[in-house]
């Protein structure tokens, strides 16, 4: 099983460099083997022991994101009648009850909680929102503990434990990988990229990488896209990555809008105003027109009063509350109203591209065979179209090169559909974009996918790589085909086409028009290679040109 590591030999582990009070352990642990790695944080590849974990958890606290004290609510809801503009209205509505005027005083101050109100309610419900980010964190995760596989909370992972990763599994914490199988990792959440990243479980000696940049590096608050791995806790809860942001935006501070700038100083001129306009005519009306001066004082209260614009603070709040709504229906969250304001100030953005300023979504448009191309309908992750040849409907099984290029293309691919359910109201992909839309047009086409995978199992993989700039599968035929059992489908670039297939016209074609292309190609592993290839925009729907822009077939 491993040696035992005692309370004080745990300790002497965790006061390493590597896990010191306020250094980083990233530096350390990539360069370093999985045995090394293992060895520095005081575990094995077995997992702790339960005692263990007990003791580390004592020490090291809880995998929670915790938060910074926030402000009651009470002293928020309260906040809402102290700024500038409402202070002069509960001021205008008390010199309305001195005026003698006091349904004016009430509706002054009626307008004044209205408003307040209405504002406290649509800046909670986004507060709400906002709190929605522990949730990014999964609930369980499974780990190697007393020799065994376990499923634990994932607030109950410590320094040391070998976690146990799968497709679709959900990281909690910092990992430094030990091993792994074709791990690929959506670390969207922390760069924004929605590519998946390949991951490894070799050492890494580059200099002047980022962090999350770390192939052997897994980060709490990501998911696994695709592959299997094991991987060992360095660090939990704010310690992690995931955390660092957490807290920058928990001790933000609250700055003023240019909107609420601009109404204080319109406030702090409307009350001089008033206050000079008053004091002009009260001095008029005692020392020119030789009223009483309790009159001639009513009669400047009511000066003062009228120049306060009861209106303008209800009338701002709710063009902001319908800009709020606006923006809320194309899934853009806005926690303060002011701050809707401020975007129409912003003169610059600085704004990653995918899944902002694009939809985050792959879809086919074009096929092409040597033979002719092909038009598909039906945009996003939804298998909802058709294929059309010269406006006609076609299906896979009408056109044996179609069947191979669309069989082809989606099993040499690790994505995979997933369809609506509670979570989530429409498909998502788990996995890569790029390919998932392989899978999709494959489904338009009338093919089922999951049958195709049982007829043809992969039996190896040969992963893209920097090196050969391809992906690989090879299957296991139900027959024999061209005196082989088994074939190969690659899908590569049409630049690092050529010694995989002959230059068909559809392959000139695709090199004269210069398009940045993925290649599907079929051939048996005997050595004869085939014909048969595809083309595809790598961008459509998330493309920087219109679909419409898209070459076609030559005629």
């Amino acid at each position: 099983m491993g040696r035992t590591i005692t309370p004080s030999s745990d300790q002497r582990t965790f006061d390493g460099p590597a896990l010191a009070a306020g250094t980083e352990p990233t530096p350390a642990l990539r360069e370093l083997d999985a045995e090394a790695a293992l060895r520095l944080l005081g575990t094995r590849r077995e997992g702790l022991t339960a005692a263990e974990a007990t003791i580390r958890q004592a020490r090291y606290g809880k995998n929670t994101i915790t938060s910074e004290p926030k402000v009651p609510v009470v002293l928020v809801f309260l906040s809402e009648f102290t700024s500038l503009m409402a202070w002069l209205l509960w001021f205008g509505g008390l010199v309305a009850f001195f005026a003698g005027e006091p349904e004016l005083g009430v509706a002054i101050w009626t307008v004044n909680v209205i408003n307040g109100i209405f504002s406290f309610w649509q800046e909670y419900r986004a507060e709400r929102a906002t709190a929605e980010l522990k949730k990014m964190l999964a609930s369980h995760a499974r780990v190697s503990r007393d020799g065994t596989e376990q499923q634990v909370l994932s607030e109950d992972l410590v320094p040391g434990d070998v976690i146990i990763l799968g497709e679709g599994d959900r990281i909690s914490a910092d990992a430094r990988i030990l091993e792994c199988s074709d791990l690929q990792a959506d670390q969207s959440t922390l760069s924004g990229e929605s590519s998946p990243l390949r991951k490894t479980h070799d050492p890494i000696q580059t200099e002047n990488l980022a962090t999350t940049d770390t192939p052997n590096l897994l980060f709490a608050g990501t998911s696994v896209s695709s592959g299997t791995g094991r991987a060992v806790v360095m660090t939990i809860g704010m310690q992690t990555v995931f955390g660092g942001i957490a807290h920058l935006t928990q001790s933000m501070k609250d700055e003023p809008s240019p909107l609420q700038r601009e109404l204080d100083r319109l406030t702090k001129q409307l009350s001089v105003i008033a206050l000079v306009t008053g004091a002009v005519f009260f001095l008029a009306g005692v020392f020119v027109v030789n009223e009483p001066w309790p009159k001639a004082f009513i009669f400047a209260l009511g000066m003062i009063v009228a120049f306060i614009p009861e209106g303008l603070l209800p009338t701002v709040t709710l063009s902001l509350a319908m800009a709020v709504q606006r923006m809320s229906k194309q899934h853009a969250l806005v926690k303060k109203l002011s701050a809707v304001e401020t975007l129409g100030c912003t003169t610059v953005i600085c704004s990653d591209k995918t899944g902002t300023l694009t939809q985050n979504e792959m879809t086919v448009c074009n096929l092409w065979l040597p033979t002719g191309g092909f038009e598909v309908t039906g945009r996003g992750y939804a298998p909802l179209g058709s294929v059309l040849c010269d406006g006609r409907t076609v299906v896979a099984a009408e056109d044996p090169g179609l069947l191979r290029l669309l069989s082809g293309a989606a099993l040499c691919s690790d994505a995979r559909l997933v369809p609506p359910s509670a979570e989530a109201d429409r498909y998502t992909v788990l996995g890569d974009p790029t390919e998932a839309c392989l899978s999709v047009v494959a489904a338009k086409a009338g093919i089922d996918v999951t049958a195709l995978q049982r007829e043809q199992p992969r039996i190896r993989e040969l992963p893209f790589d920097s090196r050969r700039k391809r992906m690989t599968t090879i299957h296991q035929l139900a027959s024999p085909e061209d005196g082989s059992s088994r074939i190969a489908y690659v899908k590569v670039l049409p630049t690092r086409f050529w010694g995989c297939a002959p230059r068909s016209s559809a392959i000139t074609f695709a090199r004269r028009s210069g398009l940045g292309t993925a290649v599907t190609s079929w051939r048996p592993t005997t050595g004869s290679r085939g014909t048969d290839c595809g083309f595809w925009p790598s961008r459509t729907a998330s493309s920087d040109r219109p679909a419409t822009d898209h070459p076609r077939w030559p005629t």
